[in-house]
């Protein structure tokens, strides 16, 4: 009695959860294998239409999510340490991604309004870029520490003057409203809501993908209407949605932000537009892999409290020279002046057969230089790529196929590491 009801749910989640990690203890973990208990908890509106056709999903911050697709009825595969079973699946929602159009469910979104007068003033001070842009503008940004580490990797949209719609990863929109809000000074007037599970996400990816939206749209979405990183409301189908031109896998693409409830007609209006188009649903594990191959960086893999943006290579979304100071910007100066500790590459698999899933050692003349903290398949190689973060002497000097061996299982696996992306060295022209 007296407790809130919030409490008691998260209670119980808590209960079933506790009581499923403990069960599994001693047992064998497979990598992609997913927890069970108290799902499914939070759900898109095309939760059952996905599923109905073959959506094997995935839970983030209590958010079902679709990992892959499974074709003609295909019961889910096996776990195991090599190949795994949905591959060829996945690789056919990557070939549409780059080839044609695909569509990725992504409502689980994080999403923080920020509001009030001084509401630029305080992203100016916890965002590293540059914040005050033209309306409509989108700005992918650092929110760092003292240390000049990742607290957060944000993309903010400025709607207004005095109004900012701030995007971050599932499993972060708690977190990162929590830092916002503290950093907010006394007399301050911002207001912080999220608005996560209001509006769910359509990504349409590929270059296919401005072909299909104009099937659906009366709005004129041409490079010179609609800019890289710009955002605008349009019309599609009978709805009314903010397009934002960007895509976190490389290449062409548009992200739709729709109201909750017109969600289910966005997604058939597109469908029944994209039949001839090789339109194709996608998922979660083609997301990953192609951000991995297009060297798009990750919350909790590859940028954390403990990495800055010079190791991460992500010095553009950092403005050092910006008028107003950002938590962080002295620690940056310092770090800026003296050799690199750590630096994130890239790296190529030689052999196709060969499947790494991410954590593995990755040794330079046979000695460890650090490990791999992302992988998977690449269709621009033919074989698996990863992230990882290199220390010492390896740290200081360029790569450009650097020959290295990535340790799978205790066997040796030849590879190449390089500082640019897979995708950056093969990139389609843009649409």
């Amino acid at each position: 009695d007296g407790v809130p009801i919030d409490e008691v749910h998260k209670a119980a989640i808590l209960a079933a959860r506790t009581a499923e990690t403990l069960g599994l203890h001693y047992a064998m973990r497979w990598p992609r294998q997913e927890l069970e208990s108290a799902r499914p908890l939070r759900t898109s509106p095309l939760y059952d239409l996905l599923a109905a056709k073959g959506a094997e999903f995935g839970s983030k911050n209590g958010w079902e999510r679709a990992n892959y697709f499974r074709r003609d009825g295909a019961a889910r595969p096996a776990f195991g340490l090599g190949q795994p079973g949905w591959l060829p699946w996945v690789i056919e929602e990557m070939r549409a991604t780059r080839e044609a159009v695909a569509l990725y469910d992504q409502t689980s979104f994080g999403k923080l309004l920020l509001q009030g007068r001084d509401a630029l003033g305080l992203l100016q001070r916890l965002c590293a870029n540059e914040l005050d842009v033209e309306i409509g503008r989108m700005v992918y940004t650092a929110m760092l520490n003292e240390r000049g580490g990742f607290e957060s990797d944000l993309t903010v949209m400025r709607q207004a003057q005095d109004r900012f719609l701030v995007i971050t990863g599932s499993a972060q929109p708690q977190r990162d409203r929590d830092w916002i809000e503290r950093h907010i000074a006394a007399g301050e007037h911002v207001t912080v809501t999220d608005v996560s599970a209001l509006y769910s996400v359509l990504s349409v990816m590929g270059p296919r993908s401005r072909e299909l939206l104009a099937r659906v749209s009366p709005d004129d979405l041409s490079p010179p209407a609609l800019k890289f990183s710009h955002t605008r409301e349009i019309d599609l189908g009978l709805a009314r949605v903010r397009a934002a031109r960007m895509s976190y896998v490389g290449g062409p693409g548009y992200e739709l932000y729709v109201p909750i409830e017109m969600a289910r007609h966005v997604y058939l209006a597109l469908q029944e537009a994209g039949t001839d188009l090789g339109l194709r649903d996608a998922g979660y594990f083609a997301l990953d892999a192609l951000r991995i191959e297009a060297g798009r960086r990750a919350w909790g893999h590859e940028l954390g409290p403990d990495e800055t943006p010079w190791q991460a290579g992500l010095a553009f979304a950092v403005k050092m020279d910006k008028p107003a100071a950002f938590i962080g910007r002295e620690a940056l100066l310092i770090a800026q002046a003296r050799p690199l500790t750590k630096k994130l590459l890239n790296f190529v698999l030689d052999d196709p057969a060969a499947y790494i899933w991410g954590g593995e050692s990755i040794l330079i003349d046979g000695e460890p230089v650090g490990e791999l903290s992302s992988a998977g398949w690449s269709v621009a190689t033919g074989a698996c790529v990863g992230l990882g973060y290199v220390r010492g002497e390896a740290a200081t000097r360029e790569h450009r196929g650097t020959p290295v061996t990535i340790d799978l299982w205790g066997e040796a696996m030849p590879a190449t590491a390089w500082d640019e992306a897979v995708w950056q060295r093969q990139r389609p022209a843009a649409a």
